[in-house]
């Protein structure tokens, strides 16, 4: 009904960081990831279609995020990166910058720092002939 050629988030959690649990390191993910626990390093989706994170209230991360679809209820300390969007629930604490394309923050959800709307940019791909321009240029000069 409401799919307009946009990319889906997954809603499945393919992975989960109990409340118990520190993870020292970076975090390397695709699918869904719930992190009720402790993660001082880096989160990197490595897929960037349909990859989410969400972060529950008793979660924490120390380190940059970089994914496409997150649900930030707890505590960041490091930069936020969302390509696609961006939920900032109502314990959310963010230490750092939030770069998004859509974001939706609830009331008591707090950034120190700044919040930078970037849209997601085509990559457009520009093939050179090495060769010929390598020619062009010898006989110019």
């Amino acid at each position: 009904m409401f799919s307009s050629g946009k990319k889906q988030r997954t809603e499945k959690v393919d992975s989960l960081i109990g409340s118990n649990t520190e993870l020292h390191g970076d975090v390397v993910f695709s699918g869904g990831l719930h992190v009720d626990g402790k993660i001082k390093g880096n989160v990197v989706a490595s897929n960037q279609k349909a990859t989410m994170l969400v972060l529950s209230e008793k979660g924490s991360i120390e380190g940059e995020v970089r994914v496409p679809y997150m649900v930030v209820n707890g505590l960041v300390v490091g930069d936020l990166y969302a390509s696609e969007s961006v939920e900032l629930a109502p314990n959310a604490r963010i230490t750092g910058n939030v770069y998004y394309n859509r974001i939706e923050v609830s009331m008591g959800a707090e950034v120190n720092g700044s919040l930078v709307h970037r849209e997601e940019q085509p990559r457009t791909v520009v093939e050179v002939e090495p060769v010929a321009a390598a020619a062009e240029l010898k006989t110019s000069s």
